[in-house]
């Protein structure tokens, strides 16, 4: 049989057998769309950090003026307010999901008056539970980076669990490291000097100590971060080998933060840490709710068949934010009602997120 007969027969077999179904379409690399994932989950960490060099020096970052009885600058103003704002949208997800609602009754609304009660009540209680808020919140930044570098691994048709834990120990690196090796470090560690109000002396000597030995802690975090670094290249050469696929867009997102958070964190380059770090990951967290929840958002207000719905809701959900980050950053510890609202809202903000997203999760 000729080379020409042989396929002619072939094509003939092939026309016989049932049609397979078509191949599923791609997904696409990115979470949203390239403009959407461009503008408010890559670039934030590169354009933040050029925010803070831009205003380092100028009356903004410079000049203090008194606000509510303390002397701040208009950058530490930002700051905290977005800071807050970002902290509350996470009610938007929460209460505003009436699938979560039934699913999770008593965290959402059992918890939080029991958590404003106790902090109203117990000095101790609402001491431990700023001291919490500070360090949970270099725990959740990292988190929500690592969650983002997941999705962008998924969207490249890797495994969920390829790669997991080599991932999430990269961005406490890339987050605490900085921290505790940094021009930030007592910033951070301050906090604890409030425990000697309530008699706990042991805590309150901690920043002293860390002080004392700062010099020693930095060398441990470069010496373990490089052997960490060099570990988590080499497996990921391993894992490419046996099939892994790069996402240049995760590979983007943590080489970007990371090397934000060392120059603002570790070395405070500009002197705008704070609002650096704060600005990209609010921006971050506001664009996630908003992909999430916008299109329920409209249907609950009825503007979902509205030319001007999306405008108005989106004006509704950040300007709701933004007043509530006004409101929160007038939080002293004189003011104790506004003081402890602020502070259960930053411990559900984190313990919400928890369970709520997730690369793991359907609601992701």
């Amino acid at each position: 049989m000729t080379a020409a007969a042989t396929a002619e027969t072939a094509a003939e077999t092939a026309a016989a057998r049932p049609s397979a179904p078509p191949a599923a379409a791609p997904r696409s690399p990115y979470l949203v769309s390239p403009a959407y994932d461009w503008a408010f989950f890559l670039l934030p960490p590169l354009l933040a950090f050029l925010v803070g060099a831009v205003i380092a020096g100028t009356p903004f970052s410079e000049k203090r003026f008194w606000h509510d009885g303390r002397k701040i600058t208009s950058a530490a103003l930002l700051s905290s307010v977005l800071t807050h704002a970002h902290l509350v949208a996470v009610f938007w997800r929460s209460h505003g999901n009436a699938d979560l609602r039934r699913r999770y009754p008593l965290r959402f609304f059992v918890a939080p008056p029991l958590l404003f009660a106790a902090t109203m009540l117990s000095d101790t209680v609402a001491l431990c539970t700023t001291i919490v808020v500070v360090f949970w919140d270099v725990y959740h930044s990292a988190l929500q980076t690592f969650g983002l570098a997941r999705i962008y691994d998924r969207n490249r048709g890797n495994p969920p669990e390829q790669g997991r834990k080599l991932d999430l120990w990269l961005n406490h690196l890339l987050y605490a490291g900085p921290i505790l090796g940094g021009a930030t470090m007592l910033d951070h560690f301050r906090a604890l000097e409030s425990f000697e109000d309530v008699g706990a002396t042991l805590f309150a000597t901690i920043p002293a100590h860390m002080e004392a030995r700062h010099r020693v802690i930095t060398g441990i975090v470069l010496a373990a971060g490089t052997l960490f670094l060099a570990g988590y290249l080499l497996s990921y050469v391993r894992l490419h080998q046996r099939g892994y696929r790069v996402s240049p867009q995760k590979v983007f997102l943590l080489v970007t933060t990371g090397l934000c958070s060392l120059f603002a964190w570790g070395f405070n380059s500009f002197g705008q840490a704070f609002l650096i770090m704060n600005l990209f990951h609010a921006v971050q967290y506001l664009a996630l709710v908003w992909w999430s929840e916008g299109t329920r958002f409209r249907k609950h207000l009825r503007l979902d068949g509205l030319r001007i719905g999306a405008p108005i809701t989106i004006a509704l959900f950040l300007g709701s934010a933004l007043a509530y980050g006004v409101l929160a950053e007038k939080a002293q510890v004189e003011q104790r009602a506004l003081w402890c609202m602020a502070q259960t809202v930053a411990i559900m903000h984190f313990w919400y997120d928890g369970f709520i997203w997730s690369v793991r999760r359907r609601e992701v």
